[in-house]
């Protein structure tokens, strides 16, 4: 049985005029494998490692070049053209590999990075995703503390940004811990916070508290001074307003806060947060 977007070993079983049809071992389904992609030297009984997919004509052919990436698989490919239907990617065979707008977690343009995987339309062709969840392995080999490297595919104002580490293992920074402008597409430098009963990581794009402190406090300074030395909340502020406002959660800010006044750099009163002039 041949096996649409994957990689097979067939064998020659008829050399033709424009290539040769292989087949698998005792099998009649025959798939064509053009002249020019046949290895020199090539003759009925070979067997060949080829990569099944439609030409432009939806026709079932075989290829030995190997594509960027196979059914299964997750990997990022470069956006080669966008039409009205969607974009075409470059995934290292003739036909460039199509990606609906419906499989778009964002708008893309030619040029862009995208991580995607594949999967078998309604019409039974190949196509990409960038929902990429479902092919996301959870065998990481990494442990809470560790600093991991990874690609944000997904953004939810319920959940938090979905990520893929090394582009192949999966992990989310769960909502509270999202700081800052995360975009789909970026790169994310993180900690790993958790390691979930799943496999799957739990990041953090934040340093441990002792460490991330420090910055805080210095942005809570910048922040003082474009409100020309007056904050108008505290840290009795609702967690939100914090969170919009300065990219921290109430705790943070709350410790960044106290050890600033603790220092005599600011004052509080009043409902607000004034700085204290050198």
């Amino acid at each position: 049985m041949f096996h649409l977007g994957e990689i097979q070993e067939l064998q020659i079983v008829k050399m033709v005029d424009f290539g040769a049809y292989l087949a698998e071992l005792d099998g009649e389904e025959r798939v064509l494998l053009p002249k020019k992609q046949l290895p020199e030297g090539a003759k009925v009984g070979d067997r060949l490692e080829v990569f099944l997919y439609k030409d432009s004509q939806d026709r079932l052919i075989a290829t030995v070049r190997e594509p960027k990436l196979t059914i299964g698989q997750v990997a990022e490919l470069t956006v080669a053209s966008v039409s009205k239907m969607g974009a075409f990617l470059d995934w290292g065979l003739e036909k460039d590999l199509f990606l609906p707008y419906r499989q778009q977690t964002r708008r893309v343009k030619e040029g862009d990075t995208v991580l995607v995987s594949l999967y078998v339309d309604k019409s039974e062709r190949l196509c990409a995703t960038m929902n990429v969840y479902k092919e996301l392995r959870s065998d990481a080999p990494y442990h809470v503390g560790d600093d991991v490297e990874g690609i944000a595919y997904e953004q939810s104002d319920k959940f938090g940004v979905f990520v893929a580490v090394d582009g192949i293992y999966s992990a989310i920074i769960p909502r509270q811990e999202v700081y800052g402008d995360v975009s789909v597409g970026d790169r994310i430098h993180a900690r790993v916070t958790k390691v979930r009963e799943d496999g799957r990581l739990n990041l953090s794009v934040r340093d441990k508290a002792h460490v991330q402190m420090y910055p805080d406090m210095e942005k809570i300074l910048e922040l003082l001074k474009e409100y020309g030395g007056v904050l108008p909340f505290t840290e009795k502020a609702d967690p939100e307003v914090i969170r919009r406002e300065t990219g921290m959660s109430k705790n943070e800010f709350k410790r960044a806060v106290g050890h600033l006044y603790k220092e005599r750099r600011i004052q509080i009163n009043d409902g607000k947060i004034r700085l204290v002039k050198e």
